[in-house]
């Protein structure tokens, strides 16, 4: 691997861009997205496949990925993939709390947690299962719920994580209108759980 890859000073940048949060604990609030290309964990679903090959990503440095930040209002950097994982994020984080930005990560937690971060969201996959040694440093728990299997998959997933942990069920956006009556029962039967939908995609936006 070249050095600086290995670094974590040049990453492989699929796409930077300013747009508002749609999922999670932070929904609706306005984020400047950084998605670092590939990613092994392979869920068939993905809407970004696209950031699966990171040899189709230019490798970017890290300080013409932080800079353009700067022109943006929002304070908030939301590091996705794709697997940022793959790729040492300390330099990453390191440079954009420099610049006073707060650092959210996105990951399955299949690999080796690095970076200095504000906020972890983990939505674990079943392809890859994640590291458990990340589920006590996570903020938020999300799962995608695809099939009624999926609610065992939760329970088992929220195994690990601490108490302060957000606990969300999602539905996979193909199979939405089947699975959010089941969700909405689950989150009412079992209300340490709330509901995160995609509302980017609602509001048809990035």
């Amino acid at each position: 691997m070249n050095s600086e890859l290995e670094n974590g000073t040049i990453l492989p940048l699929m796409e930077a861009f300013y747009t508002i949060q749609g999922e999670g604990f932070y929904s609706g609030n306005s984020a400047y997205f950084l998605r670092v290309g590939g990613c092994d964990v392979g869920c068939h679903w993905c809407d970004v496949k696209e950031s699966w090959d990171a040899n189709l990503h230019p490798p970017t440095k890290v300080e013409d990925m932080v800079s353009p930040i700067l022109n943006f209002p929002s304070d908030t950097v939301v590091v996705t993939g794709g697997e940022p994982l793959m790729w040492n994020m300390n330099f990453l984080t390191e440079s954009l709390k420099q610049k006073g930005l707060k650092t959210h990560l996105e990951t399955s937690g299949s690999h080796k947690l690095s970076g200095d971060w504000d906020w972890i969201c983990l939505s674990p996959k079943k392809f890859q299962k994640p590291l458990d040694a990340i589920k006590p440093l996570v903020n938020e728990l999300k799962i995608i719920v695809k099939n009624k299997s999926d609610f065992k998959w939760a329970e088992d997933q929220k195994v690990g994580v601490s108490e302060n942990c957000k606990l969300y069920l999602q539905p996979e956006w193909s199979n939405k209108e089947e699975m959010i009556p089941l969700i909405i029962d689950y989150v009412m039967q079992n209300p340490e759980w709330q509901i995160s939908l995609q509302t980017h995609k609602y509001l048809q936006i990035p």
